[in-house]
C-alpha cells in the first residue's frame, strides 16, 4: 500500500483524492503512458444506457441542476466547443480499438431522492449498493450522490467516489438476473474540499496555489462533476472489472485516473493546466455544456495516441 507521505513526496497526491476507483485506494502512479491501459477481455458499456441518479440527503435545486445538465451535456451535441460531448468521445475510442462499432449513448433517466436519510448519515459500501439498487438494473448506470453532511467509509481519507457493479434482484427483474454498474460520489464541500474539490479549493497536501473559481459557483457540486466525470469514464471502459485498466485489478488505473490532476495543456503537480477563463466571473473551465453551462473536466487517456488528452 502506498502511504500518503509517499504520495506527497512524489507530488501526485491529487490522483488519490480525485480518481479513487472501485472503492479502493489508487496505488499506481503514472510514469510511462506508452501502451498504458491493457484490455482484459471483458465487456464494455454499449448501446443505450440509462443514467439513474439517487440523491441521498439534502441537495439544493441549483446543485441538482448542475449535475443534471452535465449528464445531459454528454449526449447533447449542439454545444459550443470545446464541449462536454467532445470530451466524452474519447471513451468511444476504446470500442474502436477493439475493432467494434458498438456505440454508447448515456441517457439521463430516473431521479430518486432520499432527503430523510433513510440509512442514516454514516454509510458503508453495503449501504451504497443498497441505494444504487433502487435505480434500473438492465442497461443502466446507477449513480449515488451523497450530500455534504453524509459520511461514507474512506470518504476524504482515500477516495472521493468509487464505481463497481452488483447483481440485480430477480424479484425486480421478472426472474432474470442482470449485473448493473454503479457509481458513488460525495459532496466534499464541508468535509474535505481540499482533497475532493481541488482545484476549486486550496489543497491540503502538495504544492500550494490559489484555488480556481468554480464555473458554476458551487465548490461542492463542481467538485462532484469532476469526480463523476472521472468515474463515468472508468465505468464506460471498465464497468465490471475486466475491461481496460492497468495494474492491480483491486486498485486499477483507468481512463481518467491514468491522467491524475491534468485538466489542460501544461499541467503539472499542483497546477491544473492552461484553462479557459470566463471574462465575467473569472471562473476556470475547459468544456461548454447545455443551458450555457461551463465545466472543468479531467483529461482522459486516449488509446489511439497513448497520451492524456485534454480539451484545451
Amino acid at each position: 500500500m502506498v502511504t500518503i507521505n509517499h504520495l506527497v513526496h512524489t507530488l501526485f497526491i491529487f490522483s488519490i483524492f480525485q480518481n479513487s476507483i472501485a472503492t479502493r485506494r489508487l496505488t499506481e502512479l503514472v510514469h510511462d503512458s506508452t501502451n498504458l491501459l491493457q484490455y482484459h477481455n471483458g465487456a464494455l458499456l454499449k448501446g443505450e444506457i440509462s443514467v439513474n441518479l439517487i440523491w441521498y440527503g439534502n441537495f439544493k435545486p441549483s446543485q441538482k441542476a448542475i449535475i443534471n445538465d452535465f449528464i445531459t451535456s454528454i449526449y447533447t451535441k449542439s454545444q459550443t466547443e470545446p464541449s462536454v460531448s467532445t470530451w466524452w468521445k474519447t471513451t468511444q475510442k476504446y470500442q474502436t480499438k477493439l475493432k467494434k462499432s458498438n456505440s454508447l449513448n448515456l441517457i439521463l433517466s430516473k431521479q430518486i431522492s432520499d432527503p430523510k436519510y433513510s440509512l442514516g448519515k454514516s454509510l458503508t459500501d453495503e449501504h451504497l449498493v443498497r441505494l444504487a439498487s433502487k435505480g434500473g438494473s438492465h442497461n443502466a448506470v446507477n449513480v449515488v450522490l451523497t450530500a455534504s453532511d453524509v459520511s461514507v467509509t474512506d470518504f476524504c481519507s482515500s477516495r472521493c467516489g468509487s464505481h463497481g457493479s452488483a447483481p440485480s434482484s430477480p424479484k425486480t427483474t421478472k426472474g432474470k438476473s442482470y449485473k448493473f454498474a454503479y457509481i458513488w460520489v460525495g459532496n466534499s464541500e464541508t468535509q474535505c474540499p481540499g482533497q475532493c474539490a481541488w482545484p476549486f479549493h486550496q489543497p491540503i497536501y502538495g504544492p500550494q496555489a490559489a484555488p480556481l473559481v468554480a464555473p458554476n459557483n458551487e465548490v461542492g457540486a463542481d467538485g462532484m462533476v469532476i469526480n463523476l466525470a472521472s468515474l463515468l469514464a472508468g465505468t464506460a471502459t471498465n464497468p465490471f472489472g475486466n475491461g481496460y485498466y492497468q495494474g492491480d485489478a483491486s486498485a486499477p488505473l483507468e481512463a481518467a485516473s491514468a491522467c491524475p490532476g491534468v485538466y489542460g495543456k501544461g499541467a503539472y503537480p499542483g497546477y491544473a493546466g492552461d484553462l479557459l477563463v470566463d471574462s465575467t466571473t473569472g471562473a476556470s473551465y475547459n468544456a461548454h455544456g447545455t443551458n450555457g453551462r461551463k465545466y472543468l473536466l479531467p483529461a482522459l487517456y486516449d488509446p489511439s495516441t497513448s497520451t492524456c488528452s485534454t480539451l484545451v
